[in-house]
């Protein structure tokens, strides 16, 4: 497909980012979000990309789309009014959870409540044991209070989960013919069919967020693909997944909980592409927008994955304060750091910043758009690091002086200090919150920073960027081409593909190798089904993983297993596998101890491009800047004379020395007196710290 027109969009709190590629090159555009109707956006940026691309809308072959509105949803509670269905005596397990304190010793700890209130979650009388034997058969009859109390309330959306559904769905599937019945126009979710793993309470959790979210997703897709039409696009519609894979609309409608970080992802792929690129086996992805800072690691140039991450956190950095979600996705931390993010004293008379964002209406102060508090971005503003004339290609006009006053009124005054010093503050702010954000992440994988090279890429982290690497130790910073819309890039490399998974106990001991090929085929038939429906023809590449223990341990850590039918002496195969991943985590193996394996997944997709290692640049003439003017640097606590240049006029091999400014329509690249940037062959830009 390389010949052919290719558009990603990309939905995000603040901004709407939009790129295409197609014979004619790559090109991109950057607009507000207009969050009342996410779609407007979507086709004015198309409609404009692809009058600058001068390509027809017939001549596109194909769209990529990822959205943050499922995660906003579940983050500011805009989603369906939803109704859940237990096994008798389990309906509370959503909100006793792991039955611990996320926060010891906080008297007024508080859990963010549950997507569904007490009185619409209801009970079934049943119960199947965890061998998938039928304690109590489903008495249909119990099922009849929570269909009357469904339709009298208005139920929108349903979520089953009934007690190891995961073993035998038999259950589930009779509820949710009825309901289906009861309620034909209401979606419903069952459990063993978004999560069919073992752990009751992050199933139901993972079931109830996928109903909560269903129909608002349902609805924008219906009605993307109509407006799509209209402006005379026919072609087919991807969905971005968590995972860093894309599938179909209708995957997408029935299982849009797999969505809710499908922009990040495409910015973790990008991330992945460049470290291949350029030959860095380990790197730091930095994805900073308008709404949220994103960071994942990546080793051997493949970023992590996981099977679980929490959502909507009361709590920054503690897990077990947000709702888990058991599903495959790119393994990062994201904190609400964005441009948009909003600056305020708090009662002890310090500078805080975020997590709530001014987002794309009524935006920052700068804006002129209504926003009265604030933001980071108004503090870049007022430092010198945006230039108020080429801000999103001069679209959005910036008044330096509103944001200026707004900073004296809110943080300046009270303090007693001048605007500029209270704008250096709330970028120091945000920056350390980010910075302490990738260094708890880095250890909770047992990892670190500072050997690392920082690939930054969104419209607010080019700016953050170089502070954000002297705070965690880190020389090298990787600016990509295009980084202002960095995610949306990252789509238009992702693969068409679908991970399943499927709790079954397997012990070592007695290992049962048929029914490890079996549930391996059974998950291969279906994953490639769904792959199929996007890519009819393509070759396919497998990815096995089994989650395995020490009989006793509470927890599994990722085994990679070969794609292979397994017999009798696999089990030595697993066990080699297992205590060489045990090892690398820990830093050791238990002798004596039974091995376990408690779930098993399987990812299909299309085989990734391959990506051909940049090439040394010669030196190239550096230009004349377009202007110079005084531009603050927190690192050094003073304003420097700092010289601008536009990004397009920069070349490979172009060397410049900092302070300066790298300005281009989506973003603006800062370069610190203590930073060397220089362009390399594919047109990234290059920071290199100088360490004194």
């Amino acid at each position: 497909m390389t010949d052919k027109t290719r558009l990603a969009v990309d939905i995000g709190g603040t901004f709407t980012d939009l790129a295409i590629e197609g014979p004619f090159g790559r090109l991109s555009h950057k607009l507000l979000t207009t969050p009342d109707a996410p779609e407007r956006a979507v086709i004015e940026g198309i409609n404009t990309l692809l009058k600058s691309a001068s390509v027809n809308p017939e001549d596109v072959a194909i769209v990529i789309h990822g959205t943050t509105l499922a995660t906003n949803a579940i983050i500011e509670r805009k989603g369906a009014k939803t109704g859940l269905v237990t096994t008798a005596g389990f309906r509370d397990s959503i909100e006793m959870a792991y039955e611990h304190r996320f926060e010891q010793y906080d008297l007024y700890m508080e859990r963010p409540p549950a997507l569904s209130p007490r009185h619409w979650r209801l009970e079934a009388e049943e119960r199947i044991a965890a061998d998938g034997s039928i304690l109590l058969p489903l008495k249909e009859s119990s099922l009849d209070s929570a269909i009357s109390i469904f339709k009298t309330e208005n139920i929108e959306a349903i979520a089953i989960t009934f007690l190891h559904s995961y073993v035998n769905p038999t259950h589930e599937l009779l509820a949710g013919e009825i309901f289906s019945k009861a309620l034909p126009n209401v979606p419903i979710t069952l459990s063993h069919q978004v999560c069919p793993e073992i752990r009751e309470y992050e199933r139901t959790s993972t079931a109830l967020a996928n109903a909560y979210v269903q129909p608002l997703m349902a609805g924008y897709l219906r009605r993307l693909a109509d407006d799509l039409q209209e402006a005379g696009l026919y072609c087919p519609l991807l969905m971005m997944t968590s995972a860093g894979g894309v599938v179909t609309v209708d995957t997408a409608a029935a299982e849009p909980v797999r969505l809710v970080e499908s922009g990040p992802a495409g910015g973790a792929i990008l991330a992945t592409q460049i470290a291949k690129e350029n030959n860095e086996a380990h790197a730091l992805a930095f994805d900073m927008g308008g709404t949220t800072a994103k960071l994942t690691l990546i080793d051997n140039m493949t970023p992590q994955y996981a099977r679980s991450f929490e959502v909507a956190r009361a709590h920054r950095f503690l897990k077990g304060s947000g709702l888990p979600l058991r599903i495959p996705v790119i393994d990062m931390v994201e904190i609400g750091a964005g441009g948009g993010s909003i600056a305020r004293i708090d009662n002890l008379n310090r500078i805080t910043v975020g997590p709530d964002s001014s987002g794309a209406s009524p935006g920052p102060v700068a804006y002129g758009k209504g926003g009265l508090q604030p933001t980071v971005t108004d503090a870049d503003i007022v430092m010198g690091r945006i230039s108020p004339t080429h801000f999103a290609g001069g679209r959005i006009k910036i008044d330096v002086s509103s944001a200026e006053n707004a900073i004296s009124k809110d943080i300046a005054n009270k303090l007693e200090i001048d605007a500029l010093t209270a704008a250096a503050g709330i970028g120091e702010i945000v920056d350390e919150n980010m910075a302490n954000a990738a260094r708890i992440h880095a250890v909770e994988n047992g990892k670190d920073t500072e050997s690392r090279t920082m690939i930054a890429f969104g419209g607010a982290a080019p700016i953050h960027a170089a502070r954000l690497a002297e705070k965690l130790g880190i020389n090298r910073v990787i600016i990509p081409k295009g980084a202002g819309v960095g995610s949306a890039f990252g789509f238009l490399a992702a693969p068409i593909a679908y991970e399943v998974a499927r709790s079954r106990l397997i012990e070592l001991k007695n290992f049962d190798y048929e029914a490890l090929s079996q549930i391996f085929s059974d998950m291969g038939k279906e994953a490639h089904a769904v792959v199929r429906l996007g890519a009819p023809d393509a070759p396919l590449i497998e990815r096995r993983v089994a989650y395995m223990r020490y009989r006793g341990q509470g927890h599994e850590i990722a085994v990679s297993l070969p794609n292979k039918i397994y017999g009798a002496k696999d089990s030595q195969t697993l066990r080699d596998a297992f205590e060489k991943e045990y090892s690398r985590v820990f830093g050791r193996v238990i002798p004596n101890l039974e091995i376990e394996a408690i779930t098993f997944t399987l990812a299909v997709g299309t085989k990734p491009s391959d990506i051909v290692k940049l090439q040394p640049t010669s030196i190239s003439s550096l230009p004349e800047p377009e202007q110079k003017k005084q531009v603050f640097d927190p690192g050094t606590g003073n304003s420097h004379q700092t010289a601008f240049y536009s990004r397009r006029a920069l070349t490979p091999g172009t060397k410049l020395i900092g302070p300066a400014l790298i300005v281009e329509d989506e973003t603006t690249t800062v370069v610190p007196p203590s930073f060397v940037a220089e362009i390399n062959s594919g047109g990234h830009i290059i920071l290199t710290r100088e360490v004194v």
